[in-house]
This record gives C-alpha cells, sequence and structure tokens, in this order.
C-alpha cells in the first residue's frame, strides 16, 4: 500500500501565506494570483476566470487516468472582515497577520477557509509526492463573493456581492465535477446536507414628522409599528423552528434576526418614514425553497 505523506510545514508555509495575501469580499484578486501561482507550479491545469473587475475565481485540475468520477473541492478566498474594523482591532486573529500558538495557527481568514484551501493544496501535493494517480479528475476551486452578503440600500459595489457569486459564475463557466467537498468550519462534524437560506424583509410605513408635531401621533411612528410586527414574527419564528417538516436529520431549522433598520442617527428630530426588519431563514435541504418562500410571504402579508 502506498504511503502518504503531509508535510507539516509545508502546509503551513502555505496557509500562513494565503492568511497574509489580504482578500477582504471585492477585494480577492491578490489571494487569487497566489492559488493561480501555486496551482500552475503544482502541474495543474489552470482556469482563471475573470467574475468582475478585481475579482477572479482559480480552478486547478489534476487529471485522472480515466474511468472514475470527478471530485471537486471548493474553498472561497473572501474573508468575513478586512482587519480594518476597530472593533477587531485588538483581537488577535482578525488581522492578515499570521502567528502560531499552542499548536494552533491564527490569522484573518484561517477558519473561514482558507485553512481548507492550504488542506486541499496539500492533499494534492502529497497525492503527487507518492505518485498517485487516480481514475477521476481531482479540482480545486479557490472561489470569490461567498461571505453571506448582499447589496441592499446604500449597501451598494462589490464588497456586498457575496453569497455565492463566485461559485455560480464557476458552475456556469465550466467549474463542474461529479461530487464536491467543501471544508467549511463545521466543528470538525461530516455534514451531508446543507441548509438553504433564504432572507425576509420586513417593513412598517409611517409619517415624516417633525418632533415639535409629533405629540399625540406616536401611532404613525414606524419605529413603534415595527414593535407589533417583531412580535408576531417572534410568534412565527417560533412555530418554523418547531415544525417537524422543517428539520432535518435531528436538526431543526433555525431563523435568525439579522437587523432593523430605521430613522435617522443623525437627525432624531424626525419621525421615520419607514422601518425594516430583516430576517434569515435557513430552509432544510428536502423543502422546497418555493414552499418556504411561500409560507415565509404569507406570514409577511
Amino acid at each position: 500500500m502506498t504511503e502518504i505523506r503531509i508535510d507539516e510545514a509545508r502546509l503551513v508555509g502555505w496557509a500562513t501565506r494565503a492568511i497574509e495575501t489580504p482578500s477582504f469580499t471585492g477585494s480577492e484578486q491578490g489571494m487569487a494570483e497566489l492559488a493561480a501561482q501555486t496551482f500552475a507550479e503544482m502541474g495543474l491545469q489552470v482556469q482563471w476566470q475573470e467574475v468582475e473587475t478585481g475579482r477572479a475565481n482559480v480552478l486547478g485540475t489534476r487529471p485522472g487516468t480515466g474511468g472514475g468520477p470527478s471530485l471537486m473541492f471548493n474553498g472561497h478566498m473572501d474573508t468575513s472582515y478586512s482587519g480594518r474594523e476597530a472593533w477587531l482591532a485588538h483581537v488577535p486573529g482578525f488581522q492578515p497577520s499570521a502567528f502560531v500558538e499552542g499548536g494552533r495557527l491564527y490569522g484573518l481568514g484561517i477558519s473561514n477557509m482558507k485553512g481548507a484551501l492550504a488542506c486541499y493544496v496539500e492533499a494534492l501535493r502529497a497525492l503527487e509526492d507518492a505518485g498517485v494517480r487516480l481514475r477521476g479528475d481531482v479540482l480545486i476551486a479557490a472561489v470569490s463573493g461567498e461571505i453571506e452578503k448582499a447589496q441592499w440600500g446604500d449597501a451598494q459595489g462589490a464588497e456586498f456581492r457575496g453569497y455565492a457569486a463566485g461559485t455560480r459564475h464557476l458552475v456556469t463557466h465550466g467549474g463542474v465535477a461529479d461530487m464536491c467537498i467543501l471544508g467549511e468550519p463545521t466543528e470538525s462534524k461530516l455534514v451531508l446536507g446543507h441548509f438553504g437560506s433564504l432572507w425576509l424583509r420586513l417593513s412598517t410605513q409611517g409619517d415624516f414628522i417633525h418632533t415639535a408635531f409629533s405629540v399625540g401621533k406616536r401611532d404613525r411612528n414606524s419605529i413603534l409599528r415595527m414593535r407589533d410586527v417583531l412580535n408576531a414574527a417572534l410568534e412565527w419564528i417560533a412555530i418554523w423552528e418547531g415544525d417537524p417538516a422543517n428539520a432535518y436529520r435531528g436538526t431543526s431549522a433555525v431563523v435568525n434576526v439579522g437587523g432593523i433598520e430605521g430613522g435617522f442617527g443623525w437627525r432624531a428630530s424626525r419621525t421615520p418614514h419607514r422601518t425594516d426588519l430583516f430576517l434569515d431563514l435557513r430552509v432544510p435541504p428536502d423543502v422546497e425553497m418555493a414552499e418556504a418562500k411561500r409560507e415565509a410571504l404569507e406570514f409577511g402579508r
């Protein structure tokens, strides 16, 4: 039996380079260049996919000998944070600077999910070192724009174009395989099915009134009207999460109250004309998204 060995120093070395290559959502180009250079040095067939200016996917393929299924390792290059957030400046590990402590490697994006990309690279290097040829192709897809975010209101631009933007481009431009492994952080648990996500916006309307003329008109304040909507939402969430039909393999559905937006912090002398509440519904893989959407919209009305 052929022995396949992982080179820890090589693994940590590449992971360190990945950490120290900033790749906040919308600015993944540097990380894509590192992936492309690495894949080429490994002798992989490299496909550069321009998603948009300054953002690319990189697909590396190790051809098989033929007759076997293909396997893709897929991982996103963008990080949840940029390293410039003031509230994270004092937190070790949230900057693009790698360090080892207690036998663990820390740094921006290593958990989600540059560590997985590093493992993919080392796995293929170990196969090559051992001279192992598989029948099927093995692909590594380093993709842009996965972090959960979407353009909304004033939040416009590439930094808000996440949520599988890169992988959608990947699969429509030839990046497909028979099977796929995602090295997302899952508490080291093997996950065979992922919940989908459905974002819901609930809005209340009101009048735009100056403080001086708001006496006796609180019932026309969109923020205060949202209180009743939020209470109703919490009741509906309990029903959604408690429905056995929305559970999958022992895991219950979950809904997050993700945001509320209304009013003007810089102009508190006005009653806001509109307030929005944002929910994130996680939909089990055996529930049709259209059905989940129908239920959500039915509640929203």
